[in-house]
């Protein structure tokens, strides 16, 4: 019980009387409260007047204080568990009610497919056949959006699909529009040497990642840094230090601020970008990381190079699952929901795994070129991307001058070819927009992560790639 102490002036007859050596209190004793005795002052004459309004009102607060917080603290995990699910429920009626058709469909029909879409999604089961419905791009279909000088290294969309970023070995990153089609903002790269003057990168943009939420955008470069940016302004926001090597890869875990980084130093770091803080280091890669990927659980996947290996990082359970299958350097990974991954190698072959076995369900060798020795074509698969929850995924076979989709089986045991798209240049990157109605590459002149060949004849470009289903020709 707080105790309350008094010592009220008072204007009265044009003079100020002031009450010293007198205190009124509260002290609990016994579980009761008691009224702490006036001391007697030396002046007789002196009157201490006490607002017992007042002071019963603070009471009355300070006990709601008090009750209030034991309720929350009284409430069992039963109840903390209802009071979110009726939060979540809310949230899907809200988000429902524009698609809703009453004609076609009761309410509760709808936040039950809601419930089971979003079950078989958190499971990994969740899986709709759309690779067949798509048919053959046109040259039309297929446009160029130029501004990088060098090669585009990287690249990343936003969680609605109406803006993309990338990156380059100009040392530069391009906010694009892709609903009008052209450039927003430009963070320019600055010369070696002035990386403590210049407000963004001096060396070479490796990776991207935007927060589910759109607020963030984060970056790094082969120069160890992680830059972060406002996403809607492109703004520098802070830089996070702490890789020993180039920074190959940044992923955020969907739904959070949790950033995870993939380096050249063989480590993984996880970041809360929140507080700026580094929270902790992940170590087994035996050679340099060259991808990364995350969804909602946390937990990141890795590619490792020429060590040989995929890893699944499972922060807490403290433990990793380590995959062995490709002959070659695995060079890029993607998720294709909570349980089954891609992933591609310079030995020309992709695969396709579960969490659940070592070894790889579906394996495709010479994926880009029908050579019975790959490496003579130098077809090094440089980029996969998966349309998530469904059977739909991509490759892009270095310089072999073709994107391919791919159809999975519905066990995951199958990869099938569905169509080539001709592309002109070193495909590094690729990813597909949320609702499958496109595809966006990032094309340069040279690989993302060397030198060891040219392209003159190709342009530095993010291609827009617009993929059309049956029902729409």
């Amino acid at each position: 019980m707080s105790f309350f102490i008094k010592n009220k002036k008072r204007k009265q007859d044009g003079k100020i009387e002031m009450k010293k050596g007198k205190k009124r209190g509260l002290r609990k004793s016994g579980g009761e409260t008691a009224v702490v005795k006036k001391r007697r002052s030396k002046f007789d004459d002196e009157e201490i007047e006490s607002d017992s309004d007042l002071e019963n009102e603070e009471e009355v607060d300070v006990k709601k204080t008090v009750y209030s917080s034991e309720e929350e603290d009284l409430e069992t995990p039963q109840e903390k568990k209802l009071r979110l699910a009726k939060q979540y429920l809310a949230q899907i009626e809200t988000e429902e009610s524009e698609k809703w058709d009453k004609e076609e469909e009761s309410h509760k029909d709808v936040i039950s497919q809601r419930l089971k879409h979003d079950l078989l999604e958190q499971t990994g089961r969740l899986q709709k056949e759309v690779a067949d419905n798509y048919v053959q791009p046109s040259a039309e279909d297929i446009l160029i959006l130029r501004g990088h000088h060098l090669a585009i290294t990287c690249l990343v969309m936003c969680h609605d699909d109406r803006y993309a970023f990338t990156g380059s070995k100009d040392c530069s990153i391009i906010k694009w529009d892709l609903k009008e089609k052209k450039r927003v903002h430009t963070i320019h790269g600055g010369r070696k040497g002035t990386e403590n003057k210049h407000i963004g990168h001096t060396a070479h943009v490796l990776c991207l990642a935007v927060s589910s939420d759109g607020q963030y955008l984060v970056s790094g470069d082969r120069n160890k840094l992680i830059h972060l940016w406002d996403a809607n302004s492109c703004q520098y926001l802070h830089t996070f230090r702490g890789h020993r090597d180039a920074v190959s890869g940044l992923a955020f875990r969907k739904g959070t601020h949790q950033l995870f980084s993939a380096s050249h130093d063989r480590t993984v770091k996880i970041w809360n970008v929140d507080e700026r803080a580094y929270i902790e280091t992940l170590y087994g890669h035996q050679d340099c990381i060259t991808g990364i990927d995350s969804l909602t659980r946390d937990r990141a996947i890795t590619s490792g190079g020429r060590d040989g290996s995929v890893r699944i990082w499972k922060v807490v359970e403290e433990s990793q699952l380590v995959f062995h299958g490709h002959m070659g350097s695995v060079d890029c990974v993607a998720l294709i929901n909570e349980s089954n991954f891609l992933s591609g190698a310079d030995d020309n072959s992709i695969a396709v795994w579960s969490v659940l076995k070592k070894k790889p369900l579906a394996l495709v060798k010479n994926a880009h070129g029908e050579s019975e020795n790959p490496s003579l074509e130098e077809n090094w698969i440089t980029a996969v991307a998966s349309l998530q929850h469904t059977d739909l995924l991509a490759s892009a076979g270095s310089k072999d001058g073709f994107i391919k989709l791919w159809k999975t089986g519905s066990d995951f045991k199958s990869l099938k070819p569905v169509m080539k798209i001709p592309m002109n240049g070193f495909v590094n990157c690729l990813q597909f927009s949320k609702d499958g109605s496109f595809l966006v590459a990032g094309v340069g002149q040279e690989h993302r992560l060397g030198r060891w060949w040219k392209l003159k004849h190709a342009k530095n470009s993010l291609v827009i790639i617009q993929l059309k289903q049956k029902s729409q020709t």
